[in-house]
Protein backbone atom coordinates (compact mmCIF):
# COMPACT_ATOMS: atom_id res chain seq x y z
CA UNK A 1 0.00 0.00 0.00
CA UNK A 2 1.32 3.45 -0.87
CA UNK A 3 2.09 5.93 1.79
CA UNK A 4 -0.76 8.17 0.25
CA UNK A 5 -2.72 5.55 1.05
CA UNK A 6 -2.14 5.17 4.98
CA UNK A 7 -3.05 8.99 5.07
CA UNK A 8 -5.81 9.26 3.34
CA UNK A 9 -6.63 5.88 5.84
CA UNK A 10 -5.50 8.13 9.17
CA UNK A 11 -7.28 11.08 8.07
CA UNK A 12 -10.28 9.31 7.36
CA UNK A 13 -10.32 7.91 10.80
CA UNK A 14 -9.81 11.01 12.32
CA UNK A 15 -12.65 12.85 10.22
CA UNK A 16 -15.01 9.98 11.75
CA UNK A 17 -14.56 10.52 15.04
CA UNK A 18 -14.62 13.89 15.27
CA UNK A 19 -17.71 14.28 13.79
CA UNK A 20 -18.84 11.07 15.77
CA UNK A 21 -17.33 10.31 18.68
CA UNK A 22 -17.50 6.99 20.38
CA UNK A 23 -18.36 5.43 17.14
CA UNK A 24 -17.78 0.93 17.38
CA UNK A 25 -15.23 -0.24 15.33
CA UNK A 26 -18.21 -1.53 13.17
CA UNK A 27 -19.63 1.89 11.96
CA UNK A 28 -16.11 3.04 11.61
CA UNK A 29 -15.14 -0.03 9.11
CA UNK A 30 -18.24 0.98 7.46
CA UNK A 31 -17.58 4.40 6.81
CA UNK A 32 -14.09 3.97 5.67
CA UNK A 33 -15.07 1.04 3.11
CA UNK A 34 -17.88 3.16 1.92
CA UNK A 35 -15.34 6.51 1.84
CA UNK A 36 -12.48 3.83 0.47
CA UNK A 37 -15.11 3.07 -2.86
CA UNK A 38 -15.55 6.85 -3.43
CA UNK A 39 -11.87 7.60 -3.69
CA UNK A 40 -11.45 4.62 -5.75
CA UNK A 41 -13.72 5.91 -8.42
CA UNK A 42 -11.49 9.28 -8.82
CA UNK A 43 -8.58 7.01 -8.74
CA UNK A 44 -8.23 3.60 -9.65
CA UNK A 45 -4.51 3.18 -8.72
CA UNK A 46 -5.58 3.67 -5.44
CA UNK A 47 -5.36 0.95 -3.06
CA UNK A 48 -6.91 1.11 0.42
CA UNK A 49 -7.99 -1.60 3.10
CA UNK A 50 -8.87 -1.64 6.35
CA UNK A 51 -9.47 -4.42 9.20
CA UNK A 52 -9.39 -4.48 12.79
CA UNK A 53 -5.27 -5.07 12.82
CA UNK A 54 -4.96 -2.08 10.32
CA UNK A 55 -6.99 0.15 12.78
CA UNK A 56 -4.85 -1.46 16.16
CA UNK A 57 -1.65 -0.51 14.01
CA UNK A 58 -2.94 2.97 12.37
CA UNK A 59 -3.49 3.87 15.95
CA UNK A 60 -0.53 4.28 16.76
CA UNK A 61 0.86 5.93 13.86
CA UNK A 62 -1.95 8.22 14.22
CA UNK A 63 -0.66 9.12 17.87
CA UNK A 64 3.43 9.00 16.58
CA UNK A 65 2.55 11.29 13.66
CA UNK A 66 -0.36 13.62 14.45
CA UNK A 67 -0.20 13.44 18.14
CA UNK A 68 -3.75 12.32 18.37
CA UNK A 69 -5.07 9.85 21.17
CA UNK A 70 -7.31 7.40 19.79
CA UNK A 71 -9.30 6.01 23.06
CA UNK A 72 -12.12 3.47 23.79
CA UNK A 73 -14.98 4.14 25.94
CA UNK A 74 -16.34 0.96 27.49
CA UNK A 75 -18.75 3.16 29.25
CA UNK A 76 -20.13 5.12 25.65
CA UNK A 77 -18.86 1.94 23.93
CA UNK A 78 -16.79 3.57 20.80
CA UNK A 79 -13.80 5.13 20.37
CA UNK A 80 -13.04 8.88 20.36
CA UNK A 81 -10.13 11.18 20.55
CA UNK A 82 -8.77 12.53 23.70
CA UNK A 83 -6.46 15.54 23.70
CA UNK A 84 -6.42 19.13 24.96
CA UNK A 85 -8.07 21.75 23.44
CA UNK A 86 -5.25 23.49 22.04
CA UNK A 87 -4.45 19.88 20.34
CA UNK A 88 -8.43 20.21 19.55
CA UNK A 89 -7.64 23.02 17.55
CA UNK A 90 -4.78 22.06 15.29
CA UNK A 91 -6.04 18.76 15.14
CA UNK A 92 -9.31 20.26 13.09
CA UNK A 93 -7.40 22.79 11.35
CA UNK A 94 -5.45 20.03 10.57
CA UNK A 95 -8.82 17.96 9.02
CA UNK A 96 -9.87 21.04 7.24
CA UNK A 97 -7.04 21.35 5.29
CA UNK A 98 -7.24 17.79 4.38
CA UNK A 99 -10.63 18.61 3.51
CA UNK A 100 -10.25 21.43 1.40
CA UNK A 101 -7.72 20.02 -0.71
CA UNK A 102 -9.84 16.71 -1.08
CA UNK A 103 -12.32 18.54 -2.44
CA UNK A 104 -10.52 20.53 -5.03
CA UNK A 105 -8.98 17.89 -5.86
CA UNK A 106 -11.77 16.67 -7.52
CA UNK A 107 -11.34 17.71 -10.97
CA UNK A 108 -8.28 18.45 -12.53
CA UNK A 109 -9.83 21.91 -14.13
CA UNK A 110 -11.32 23.40 -11.03
CA UNK A 111 -11.93 27.18 -12.82
CA UNK A 112 -15.85 25.93 -13.65
CA UNK A 113 -16.39 25.44 -10.35
CA UNK A 114 -14.01 27.15 -7.90
CA UNK A 115 -12.41 31.06 -7.75
CA UNK A 116 -9.07 30.53 -5.53
CA UNK A 117 -7.87 33.77 -4.28
CA UNK A 118 -4.28 34.68 -5.60
CA UNK A 119 -1.96 35.00 -2.70
CA UNK A 120 1.26 35.34 -2.02
CA UNK A 121 3.23 32.64 0.04
CA UNK A 122 2.76 33.17 3.59
CA UNK A 123 5.87 32.20 5.19
CA UNK A 124 4.88 29.04 6.41
CA UNK A 125 8.27 27.62 5.35
CA UNK A 126 9.66 28.28 8.26
CA UNK A 127 6.91 27.25 10.57
CA UNK A 128 8.76 23.81 11.36
CA UNK A 129 12.09 25.17 11.99
CA UNK A 130 10.50 27.90 13.99
CA UNK A 131 9.02 25.37 15.86
CA UNK A 132 11.63 23.05 16.29
CA UNK A 133 13.86 26.24 17.55
CA UNK A 134 10.81 27.26 20.17
CA UNK A 135 10.85 23.89 21.68
CA UNK A 136 14.23 23.18 22.24
CA UNK A 137 15.19 26.83 22.89
CA UNK A 138 17.58 27.44 20.12
CA UNK A 139 18.43 31.07 19.20
CA UNK A 140 17.99 32.13 16.01
CA UNK A 141 18.92 34.78 13.02
CA UNK A 142 17.25 35.78 9.87
CA UNK A 143 16.49 38.75 7.24
CA UNK A 144 13.98 40.75 8.06
CA UNK A 145 12.43 43.33 5.60
CA UNK A 146 9.56 46.01 7.28
CA UNK A 147 7.42 47.20 4.34
CA UNK A 148 8.83 51.06 4.84
CA UNK A 149 12.45 50.41 5.01
CA UNK A 150 14.34 49.72 1.90
CA UNK A 151 16.85 46.99 2.69
CA UNK A 152 16.31 44.04 5.17
CA UNK A 153 17.94 43.70 8.74
CA UNK A 154 19.43 40.50 10.43
CA UNK A 155 18.12 40.04 13.61
CA UNK A 156 19.19 37.58 16.03
CA UNK A 157 16.32 36.34 18.44
CA UNK A 158 15.12 34.30 21.05
CA UNK A 159 12.19 32.61 19.99
CA UNK A 160 9.20 32.64 21.92
CA UNK A 161 5.71 32.28 20.23
CA UNK A 162 4.07 31.64 16.84
CA UNK A 163 0.65 33.89 16.34
CA UNK A 164 -2.01 33.79 13.59
CA UNK A 165 -3.68 36.63 12.75
CA UNK A 166 -6.27 37.22 9.48
CA UNK A 167 -4.61 34.28 8.07
CA UNK A 168 -0.86 35.64 8.58
CA UNK A 169 1.66 33.80 10.32
CA UNK A 170 3.75 35.63 13.09
CA UNK A 171 6.74 35.51 15.31
CA UNK A 172 6.93 36.58 18.80
CA UNK A 173 10.62 36.67 20.05
CA UNK A 174 12.89 38.69 22.47
CA UNK A 175 15.70 41.00 20.30
CA UNK A 176 18.88 40.16 20.91
CA UNK A 177 20.26 44.15 20.13
CA UNK A 178 17.71 45.11 23.16
CA UNK A 179 16.26 42.46 24.83
CA UNK A 180 12.67 43.66 23.89
CA UNK A 181 9.76 41.44 22.88
CA UNK A 182 9.06 42.24 19.29
CA UNK A 183 6.45 40.84 16.31
CA UNK A 184 7.86 39.72 13.13
CA UNK A 185 6.03 38.51 10.22
CA UNK A 186 6.25 35.34 8.53
CA UNK A 187 6.07 36.55 5.22
CA UNK A 188 8.87 39.31 5.62
CA UNK A 189 11.15 36.77 7.16
CA UNK A 190 13.98 35.49 5.05
CA UNK A 191 17.36 32.83 5.24
CA UNK A 192 16.46 31.32 8.46
CA UNK A 193 19.36 30.15 10.63
CA UNK A 194 18.91 27.73 13.39
CA UNK A 195 21.71 28.26 16.19
CA UNK A 196 22.95 25.29 18.77
CA UNK A 197 22.91 28.15 21.29
CA UNK A 198 20.39 27.53 23.83
CA UNK A 199 18.85 30.57 25.50
CA UNK A 200 17.29 30.21 28.78
CA UNK A 201 13.43 30.91 29.07
CA UNK A 202 11.73 34.47 29.90
CA UNK A 203 9.95 33.50 33.12
CA UNK A 204 8.17 36.40 33.74
CA UNK A 205 6.64 37.01 30.14
CA UNK A 206 3.35 35.45 29.97
CA UNK A 207 2.07 35.27 25.87
CA UNK A 208 -1.92 35.20 27.69
CA UNK A 209 -1.12 38.13 29.68
CA UNK A 210 0.67 40.06 26.86
CA UNK A 211 -2.46 39.28 24.45
CA UNK A 212 -5.53 39.43 26.92
CA UNK A 213 -6.68 42.59 26.12
CA UNK A 214 -5.18 43.16 22.58
CA UNK A 215 -6.99 42.79 19.16
CA UNK A 216 -4.58 41.62 16.46
CA UNK A 217 -1.00 40.98 16.77
CA UNK A 218 0.37 44.34 19.03
CA UNK A 219 0.45 43.57 22.40
CA UNK A 220 -0.54 45.65 25.37
CA UNK A 221 3.09 46.75 26.41
CA UNK A 222 2.14 48.10 29.41
CA UNK A 223 -0.85 49.81 28.16
CA UNK A 224 -3.80 49.52 30.54
CA UNK A 225 -7.23 48.58 28.80
CA UNK A 226 -9.94 50.52 28.28
CA UNK A 227 -13.84 49.86 28.32
CA UNK A 228 -14.59 50.67 24.45
CA UNK A 229 -18.50 50.66 23.84
CA UNK A 230 -19.56 50.35 20.00
CA UNK A 231 -22.74 50.51 18.19
CA UNK A 232 -23.37 48.71 14.95
CA UNK A 233 -25.98 48.92 12.26
CA UNK A 234 -28.89 45.79 13.54
CA UNK A 235 -27.68 43.98 10.38
CA UNK A 236 -24.14 43.98 10.58
CA UNK A 237 -24.56 43.36 14.35
CA UNK A 238 -25.61 39.62 13.49
CA UNK A 239 -22.07 39.07 12.04
CA UNK A 240 -20.55 40.45 15.05
CA UNK A 241 -22.70 38.26 17.04
CA UNK A 242 -21.37 35.14 15.34
CA UNK A 243 -17.76 36.00 15.37
CA UNK A 244 -17.27 37.91 18.61
CA UNK A 245 -14.56 40.50 18.06
CA UNK A 246 -13.10 39.82 21.47
CA UNK A 247 -13.53 37.37 23.83
CA UNK A 248 -14.35 40.20 26.01
CA UNK A 249 -17.60 41.20 24.19
CA UNK A 250 -20.55 41.68 25.85
CA UNK A 251 -23.75 42.82 24.34
CA UNK A 252 -25.78 45.59 26.07
CA UNK A 253 -28.25 46.41 23.51
CA UNK A 254 -29.65 43.98 20.96
CA UNK A 255 -32.33 45.47 19.32
CA UNK A 256 -34.32 46.58 15.97
CA UNK A 257 -31.90 49.71 15.95
CA UNK A 258 -29.06 48.62 16.86
CA UNK A 259 -25.85 46.32 18.44
CA UNK A 260 -24.24 47.97 21.00
CA UNK A 261 -21.22 46.36 22.50
CA UNK A 262 -18.84 46.34 25.21
CA UNK A 263 -15.18 45.69 24.92
CA UNK A 264 -12.61 45.84 27.44
CA UNK A 265 -9.22 46.34 25.16
CA UNK A 266 -6.32 48.21 24.50
CA UNK A 267 -6.36 50.85 22.01
CA UNK A 268 -4.08 50.13 18.74
CA UNK A 269 -3.40 50.67 15.49
CA UNK A 270 -4.77 46.97 14.29
CA UNK A 271 -7.83 47.74 16.44
CA UNK A 272 -8.51 51.40 14.47
CA UNK A 273 -8.01 49.52 11.18
CA UNK A 274 -10.81 46.41 12.18
CA UNK A 275 -13.39 49.45 12.75
CA UNK A 276 -12.38 51.34 10.51
CA UNK A 277 -13.19 48.03 7.88
CA UNK A 278 -16.99 48.45 9.22
CA UNK A 279 -17.23 51.57 7.01
CA UNK A 280 -20.88 53.61 8.24
CA UNK A 281 -21.74 50.06 9.91
CA UNK A 282 -19.98 50.89 13.33
CA UNK A 283 -20.13 53.91 15.73
CA UNK A 284 -17.77 54.49 18.37
CA UNK A 285 -19.65 55.38 21.44
CA UNK A 286 -16.63 55.54 24.09
CA UNK A 287 -13.83 56.27 25.28
CA UNK A 288 -13.90 59.57 23.47
CA UNK A 289 -9.63 59.50 22.81
CA UNK A 290 -10.67 56.35 20.19
CA UNK A 291 -14.32 58.48 19.01
CA UNK A 292 -11.90 61.30 17.78
CA UNK A 293 -9.07 59.05 16.57
CA UNK A 294 -11.85 57.38 13.89
CA UNK A 295 -13.41 60.63 13.17
CA UNK A 296 -10.29 62.34 12.58
CA UNK A 297 -9.14 59.20 9.81
CA UNK A 298 -12.76 59.10 8.08
CA UNK A 299 -12.52 63.45 7.95
CA UNK A 300 -9.21 63.02 6.17
CA UNK A 301 -10.51 60.30 4.20
CA UNK A 302 -13.33 62.85 2.77
CA UNK A 303 -10.76 64.72 2.05
CA UNK A 304 -9.39 62.62 -0.47
CA UNK A 305 -12.24 62.95 -2.48
CA UNK A 306 -13.07 66.48 -2.92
Amino acid sequence: MSKKAFILRYLLILKKLRANPYCSYVELRDYIFTQIEYLQMRDDTLELSFSKRNFLRDKKEISNLFGITIEYSYSMKGYFIQNSENENLNFQRMLDAFDIFNSLNLANDLKPYVHLEKQKPLGTENLFGLLHAIKNRFTISFLYQKFWEDKGTIRRVEPIFIKEFKNRWYLLAKDNKDNLVKTFALDRLDSLSISNRIFSPTNDFDIEDYFRYSFGIIGSDGNQPEIIILSFSPFQGKYIKSLPIHQSQTILIDDHKELRISLKLCITHDLVMELLSFGSDVKVVAPKTLLNKVKKIHEESVKLYK
